[in-house]
């Protein structure tokens, strides 16, 4: 199932990621009781993701899941690192040090 619908709501992307998710299980031939044992997670949770009817997630629970498909790697695709800004730099190429003031 393909998706080319903007999700504007948490509640919109989980249930488009449930749907993801069920095609990435069925391909690879798991059963909804084998990411259960894998997870941790019950069979009620995993049908009412892929369903779209879960209305709420854990990061925790979504790591989880990724791992199960393989695709945990990609967690770091969620926010990724940017790169280093050059005002972070002085003149003569040396990083600045945040300086935080005393409370009062």
């Amino acid at each position: 199932m393909i998706f080319t619908e903007k999700a504007t709501s948490p509640g919109e992307v989980i249930r488009i990621l449930g749907y993801r998710f069920r095609d990435y299980r069925m391909r690879l031939n798991f059963t909804r009781k084998d990411v259960s044992e894998q997870t941790g997670l019950s069979m009620t949770t995993l049908y009412k993701l892929e369903t779209g009817n879960l209305k709420d997630m854990s990061m925790g629970t979504m790591l989880k899941l990724l791992r199960v498909i393989g695709l945990y790697e990609n967690w770091n695709q969620i926010i990724p690192e940017l790169p280093e800004s050059p005002y972070l730099y002085k003149d003569n190429f040396t990083k600045r040090q945040r300086i935080r003031h005393p409370k009062s």
